[in-house]
């Protein structure tokens, strides 16, 4: 096994969204750090679930298609805040809509540190999403420099044996550069969005500029009132506009999917199923036509959402010996999903996707903490990228590598907690030395996983009542129950 070979004292942590805030709280945990700094580019704590106003988003557009994972760090949109004195403060692109409700249950969402109230409706909306997490950072705020943008993470030196940060001042302008013994990468993978290269799409995007979209700059359904729609992807937010747009959109919205959602059966009386767009015909012989792949044409598309999801994309650690990124669809030289294999000072926290991202930060900062604190150790090099290789054999060398279905994330969830519970105890920690405790999924967490889609999709039939459905019980599931039945199996 191997020790992390430096005395680590200084910390900077790259985004204050639910895995930055995560981070901040299990390493202070440790009592172990002289500092630790967490840069946020926006003016508040909460990252993606920070919404943008329709008019930041339709200042916009997004490049079609787009196939660079590699994008230059986005620069701020300056948006009023309101308020008497007429100030602005920097706004990024979220993909939050002002329609959006979480498609996990908050008694799974949450932090296990810290519930959700009892009277917030059971699938969240995005703003109490927001103010939890504001709730959350509330005693760790004094760490968080905001409105400051990390712009450049260069790779320690030999000589320095230290990672240089450089961030800008969004308000000045002013850069600064300072050292760091480990780096947390929490700025999350929202940012770039793929839009595909499909045969036609860019002359066709030229022709008919503005009805070619991705679910980025999405806001709402009202712009495709009396449209004929289509929708791409199979994803949550695929199934969820595409939901929304079918109740405003002439005729059914078309529904362009590779494969059956996991969130949603292709039985849904409110769409029609097409599979995957082949090509974008010629303007010239056809009035804003595509052929999807079991060569049916459909014309006279006013809209086409693209649903596809994001690259993964860290411009500012471009210039790491071995890269993180080549086409974006995973990160490199990574172990476990989480350390950087060939200098573990360096972690990125929730890279898996299909899980549940705030309790599994928790999991993986308590990882990272100890590791980085000295209580924990790692595996050699050679034995990190042996596990890399063999991940990438058995699941696929690109989008597939990070994605964990139900029962995989379970699974992931509790070797993170009995990695962290090997952890040496330290004299002054809480829970006896053994420091600050995460989340194990025992039968009810498992269930609940394993149910959320189904759950969800009830959650939606309920219409404007599900306001008023507080807990998974009065939505009709009783996971106490269900476990004390299987304990007497």
């Amino acid at each position: 096994m191997m020790a992390i070979s430096k005395q680590i004292r200084r910390i900077a942590i790259i985004g204050a969204g639910p895995s930055g805030l995560s981070a901040l709280k299990y390493l202070l945990a440790e009592k172990y750090f002289e500092r630790i700094d967490v840069f946020e580019k926006r003016s508040s704590v909460g990252g993606v679930w920070n919404y943008c106003p329709p008019a930041v988003k339709n200042s916009i557009s997004a490049p079609v298609p787009q196939v660079n994972p590699n994008e230059l760090v986005d620069g701020p949109i300056w948006h009023p805040t309101g308020d008497s004195k007429g100030t602005s403060e920097p706004t990024f692109i979220s993909p939050i809509y002002s329609t959006l409700d979480t498609n996990i249950p908050k008694e799974l969402m949450a932090f296990g540190e810290k519930p959700f109230p009892p009277d917030v409706q059971v699938l969240p909306k995005y703003s109490t999403v927001r103010k939890y997490l504001g709730e959350y950072a509330e005693n760790v705020k004094g760490h968080i420099q905001f409105e400051t943008q990390v712009v450049q993470v260069r790779p320690r030196s030999i000589e320095q044996n230290t990672w240089t940060v450089t961030t800008k001042n969004l308000r000045t302008g002013v850069d600064t550069t300072d050292s760091y013994d480990a780096v947390v990468v929490a700025s999350g993978h929202y940012d770039v969005p793929y839009t595909p290269d499909i045969p036609g799409i860019q002359i066709w995007d030229t022709n008919y500029p503005g009805v070619i979209s991705h679910s980025k700059l999405y806001d709402s359904p009202e712009p495709f009132r009396g449209k004929k729609v289509v929708v791409v992807g199979s994803s949550a937010s695929g199934i969820d506009i595409g939901n929304q747009i079918s109740q405003v959109s002439e005729g059914k919205v078309l529904a362009s999917q590779r494969t059956e959602s996991y969130l949603a059966p292709s039985t849904d009386a409110d769409k029609l199923y097409f599979p995957e767009i082949v090509e974008f015909l010629p303007p010239a012989e056809n009035k804003r036509a595509v052929r999807f792949a079991d060569g049916r044409i459909e014309s006279e598309i006013d809209a086409i959402v693209f649903c596809t999801g994001y690259f993964y994309s860290f411009p500012f650690l471009s210039s790491l010996e071995h890269p993180l990124i080549t086409d974006g669809r995973r990160v490199l030289n990574t172990y476990q999903h989480l350390f950087y294999i060939y200098d573990p000072t360096l972690v990125f926290p929730v890279l898996p996707q299909r899980v549940i991202p705030f309790p599994l930060s928790e999991n993986q900062a308590a990882t990272f903490a100890r590791v980085w604190s000295g209580r924990l150790t790692l595996p050699e090099e050679g034995e990190m990228k042996a596990w890399e290789e063999a991940t990438a054999a058995k699941k696929g060398n690109g989008t597939s590598f990070h994605l964990m279905h139900f029962p995989l994330d379970a699974n992931y969830m509790n070797f993170l907690y009995e990695w962290a519970t090997k952890a040496k105890p330290r004299e002054g920690l809480i829970n006896d030395g053994n420091g600050k405790q995460c989340n194990y999924w025992g039968e009810r967490e498992k269930q609940m996983r394993q149910l959320f889609p189904e759950i969800r999709r009830t959650f939606i039939s309920k219409g404007e009542e599900r306001r008023n459905i507080k807990s998974l019980k009065q939505l009709g599931y009783d996971f106490d129950e269900a476990t004390k039945e299987q304990a007497h199996l």
